[in-house]
């Protein structure tokens, strides 16, 4: 069974409460019971999150050695983080970036992300169902 881990970054634990009109209102714990059921065949899902860059980084060293995949939604990291972007760059397993919203539709500072160029492709604007898009491309 092949093992994908999903790293959610800061903020992301307040999924379904957080700016309802751009993330939505269903939390991640229900979204990823779904998501485990979907794709029980297929992989062993497991899931982490954190609002602090150092523990992101130490996960996806800690993993990034092992797993089948990596299905990564860093957050605000994603358009700031020199290091979250060296640390994908420094694993073995691919990493899909994931968002939930259209970053190229927002604020300018969110159009970039620093860790892109690294990982196996980008997601984003789907809104939850981003994840599962990711994990189709592990198939």
């Amino acid at each position: 069974m092949k093992k994908i881990y999903i790293i959610n970054g800061p903020n992301l634990n307040l999924l379904g409460k957080r700016e309802p009109e751009i993330y939505g209102i269903e939390n991640f714990d229900n979204y990823l019971k779904e998501l485990q059921d979907a794709f029980a065949d297929e992989f062993e899902l497991e899931y982490y999150q954190s609002n602090v860059e150092g523990e992101l980084i130490n996960k996806l060293q800690e993993v990034g050695f092992s797993a089948h995949g990596i299905v990564f939604n860093a957050g605000g990291y994603t358009h700031t983080s020199v290091a979250i972007a060296d640390a994908v760059s420094a694993i073995e397993t691919e990493v899909v970036e994931v968002h939930i919203s259209n970053i190229y539709d927002r604020e300018p500072y969110r159009q970039t992300s620093l860790m892109a160029k690294n990982c196996k492709g980008v997601i984003a604007g789907f809104g939850l169902k981003s994840y599962e898009l990711a994990l189709l491309s592990f198939m």
